[in-house]
């Protein structure tokens, strides 16, 4: 724990010595009791400009903590100008949407009834292989090697990766494959992402 904490407090060092040296670029020659709460959003969003929400709000938190410090420890009447309505709302954390997560007992049902050995098999490729639709999608019949699926230029950014699926979607699969004559290069689930398969059930 300690080990992760000394981490932590040098990563937050430096990113105060990044974020104070631009600073002071810009305002080193003023009294700091000048800087006014429309200098601050117009510096802070100019320094966040193509960065995420959480990054914004994040140097607005270290500037914040810079003025409170000035204030307690060198002049206790300084204002701190990050400190304004407008300014908490414009760098506030960001809403994270948080997913439903079906039960296991549902799932299962739901691929349980479903008709299509289409459709089930992408289903079950998502379940039981842990698989996003996009990568499902993307699925060419010569990725298929007995139980393990290579996926082509995944999210990680690596040239490939290796998906691991149950013995009995691997056998459904293979005679899916086998039914339809695949060529190795030909998609298996030839949909775009955006206008996948409607499911039947």
């Amino acid at each position: 724990m300690n080990t992760i904490g000394q981490i932590q407090k040098k990563g937050t060092t430096k990113n105060y010595e990044i974020l104070l040296t631009i600073f002071n670029r810009e305002y080193g020659d003023r009294e700091i009791n000048s800087i006014t709460s429309d200098e601050v959003m117009g510096f802070l969003n100019r320094l966040g400009e193509g960065t995420k929400q959480a990054t914004k709000k994040f140097r607005y938190a270290l500037l914040k903590a810079f003025f409170n410090f000035i204030r307690n420890t060198v002049d206790e009447t300084l204002a701190n100008p990050c400190d304004t309505l407008i300014l908490r709302k414009l760098f506030r954390e960001p809403k994270i949407h948080r997913w439903d997560i079906l039960e296991k007992d549902l799932v299962d049902e739901m691929i349980f009834r479903t008709r299509n050995r289409r459709d089930r098999l992408m289903l079950e490729l998502m379940a039981r292989g842990g698989m996003r639709i996009g990568e499902v999608l993307k699925i060419r019949a010569g990725d298929v090697i007995d139980q393990k699926i290579i996926l082509q230029d995944p999210k990680s950014g690596k040239e490939s990766e290796a998906v691991y699926i149950p013995k009995k979607v691997a056998e459904r699969l293979k005679e899916y494959l086998r039914d339809r004559d695949f060529r190795p290069n030909q998609r298996i689930f030839p949909f775009g992402y955006s206008q996948g398969p409607g499911i039947s059930y």
